[in-house]
Formats: structure tokens, C-alpha cells, sequence
């Protein structure tokens, strides 16, 4: 398997992203969307998650298909970015009709960033327009670390970031990944800027340095407290079902945990959504959708170390960006 020409999510025909942030409060908020309505599911494995919507995505509910997906810093404040995305969904006439009406479905989830150095004393929710502006900003092309729902996260031991990868599977569907990295835990090894994701790095997308040298294993840092959470969504352009879906969510979360320890617990939200186009048919049903879980694992864990690795410093950061601790990783 191989990445994309962009390494993006959005290698995946037809999905755009879009980020915005607020430098004084430090956060920002990131949307998924899509030139006509796609398949979604959901998993989550965290003890303490912050969602919309998210009951629907089962694959016994009426709704099948959503409009856009949101991903949000702001703890539960940021989940007003989903309605902002709505409301210009609505305008553009994008949404699941029911009784004369538009109703755009917009699951979302959201991150804790609230104690990380921004200027919180708002008095009415920045998240709303930010999630608009994000929407508006869409596009096949965006940046990494510090940007949207990444903005303001952070990690154990540095600053966080927004991530993503792509591959394409052998059957030749492609796969990707895109992540809010916020975790109790750390993505790299303790005293070291050898990232826990090396073993799946490709052309040192995250500076190269390869796995650990061996060493007896050590308690992971954390952060030991409430103020987590990693959201994630992986995509493809194969035909699945949501419950097919769904699987390939509940994978996916193996890139998690090797990406970042320690991961999915009580602290965290961990959260991983899952889309599909359905724009290519599977060639092998039974073979295919194994290739498509380990691949968007595999994409998740490098587009989390991505999410960290281009992490930029700013005023009156909490923690060190990767960059600046580690100065001498070349930057790809």
C-alpha cells in the first residue's frame, strides 16, 4: 500500500476540508464535507466522550447518510460549531428532506481545550462561526498541526495537532484519516522524539527517525487529568454499508492505540467516525473490508504523529511544540 497524492483524507474523491480557528482563545473547529451525502458510522472507545448525533449513525436507525461531519475544540461548547455548519448547509439546500423541509445531519464531536493558555471568557460561544468559516474554507488542500480542531490540543508532554494521512488499498480503493490530537497520553517515547507510530511511518512524514532503540519499558507520561480526547474520522471511496462502516471505525481504533499510550481511557473521549462515498464497488466482499480496516488503523496512527510532528509554537503555550523540542528532526 501506498499514499495518495496529497496524503490527505481528501485523497479520497470528493471529500473537502476545512479548518478555522481563534488565535486569542486558542481553538478552533474542523468540518468533513462532501459533494453529495455519504454514509457515516461511528465508534467510540474513550470513557468520556462529547458528541451530536451520534445515536443515528447506528446501522439500525432510519438515517443512512449525513451532510458534513464536525470535529471541535471547545469541550461542549464547541459542538455549536455543528450548528452553524447546519444552518449554511440549509442555505445551499444540502440535507435529508422530510416534510417539505431540509434538515442537514452534521454529527460531530468535540475535544477539551479550555485550560491551554487562549482566552476563554467569552460571552456567547465563538463556535458557531467557526464552524461556518470552516465550512466556507473547505477544499481538497489544508494544513496541518496547529489548525482547526487541532489548534489548541495537546499531548503529555507537547502540543497536539490536527493530523492526516491516505493509502491506497490493494484492491485499489483509497483510504484516509484525519485527527484532533488532545490525548492523556503521549505520541512519542519518553524522553525521546521517536514517535510510537514509526513502525508505519512512510517517506518520514513525521521526521523519519524511525522506532526507539530498545529499552526497558517505562511508565507513559500523562496528563492524569479530565482534559482530553482524540477525534478522528477515517474515509474511503469503497461502497459500504453503515454497518460495514462501522467496522471499519472500530479498526480503525488500533491506530489509535498505537499511535498514542496510553489511549482509550477513562480520561478520554476517543472517538472514531467513519465515512464512505460509495463511489467504487468492493471486488472481493469478504477480503476487501479486512484491507480497509487495517488500512485506516494504519492511517490513523500516522496521521496522528503527522497532527503532532507539525505542531506550531504560540503565545503563551502550555507545553512545547514538537518542532521546538526537538529541532534537529528535519521538517518534511
Amino acid at each position: 500500500m501506498h499514499p495518495g497524492p496529497l496524503n490527505l483524507i481528501t485523497d479520497v474523491t470528493g471529500l473537502c476540508v476545512g479548518n478555522a480557528h481563534d488565535a486569542q482563545i486558542k481553538s478552533g473547529s474542523t468540518v468533513l464535507t462532501c459533494d453529495t451525502a455519504f454514509t457515516a458510522a461511528v465508534h467510540v472507545m474513550g470513557g468520556a466522550p462529547g458528541t451530536r448525533e451520534t445515536d443515528l449513525l447506528a446501522p439500525d436507525k432510519t438515517v443512512q447518510q449525513v451532510s458534513a461531519l464536525v470535529l471541535s475544540g471547545g469541550s461542549a461548547f464547541g459542538l455549536d460549531a455543528a450548528s452553524g455548519v447546519a444552518d449554511a448547509l440549509r442555505q445551499q439546500g444540502k440535507g435529508f428532506p422530510v416534510a417539505g423541509q431540509i434538515v442537514p445531519i452534521v454529527p460531530a464531536a468535540i475535544l477539551f481545550d479550555l485550560t491551554n493558555g487562549g482566552d476563554k471568557n467569552w460571552a456567547r460561544s465563538p463556535y458557531y462561526h467557526l464552524g461556518q468559516q470552516a465550512l466556507h474554507n473547505a477544499g481538497r488542500k489544508f494544513q496541518l498541526g496547529s489548525q482547526g480542531a487541532g489548534t489548541g490540543a495537546t499531548t503529555a508532554s507537547l502540543k497536539g495537532g490536527l493530523g492526516s494521512a491516505s493509502l491506497i488499498t490493494p484492491s485499489g480503493h483509497t483510504v484516509g484519516a484525519l485527527v484532533a490530537v488532545n490525548a492523556l497520553g503521549d505520541a512519542v517515547h519518553t524522553n525521546n522524539g521517536h514517535f510510537h507510530a514509526a513502525a508505519f511511518e512512510i517517506n518520514a512524514e513525521f521526521g523519519g527517525l524511525g522506532p526507539a532503540p530498545y529499552a526497558a519499558p517505562v511508565w507513559p507520561k500523562t496528563k492524569f487529568n479530565s482534559q482530553n480526547t482524540t477525534i478522528a474520522i477515517v474515509a474511503t471511496d469503497a461502497d459500504l454499508t453503515q454497518a460495514q462502516c462501522t467496522r471499519m471505525a472500530t479498526a480503525a481504533h488500533d491506530g489509535m492505540a498505537r499511535a498514542l499510550v496510553p489511549s482509550h481511557t477513562p480520561m478520554d473521549g476517543d472517538l472514531v467516525f467513519a465515512a464512505s462515498t460509495n463511489a467504487k464497488p468492493l471486488k472481493d466482499p469478504e477480503l476487501d473490508p479486512i484491507l480497509l480496516g487495517h488500512a485506516a488503523a494504519t492511517c490513523l496512527a500516522r496521521a496522528i504523529a503527522r497532527g503532532v510532528f507539525h505542531a506550531t509554537p504560540a503565545p503563551n503555550d502550555t507545553l512545547p511544540s514538537y518542532q521546538r523540542l526537538y529541532p534537529q528532526t528535519p521538517k518534511v
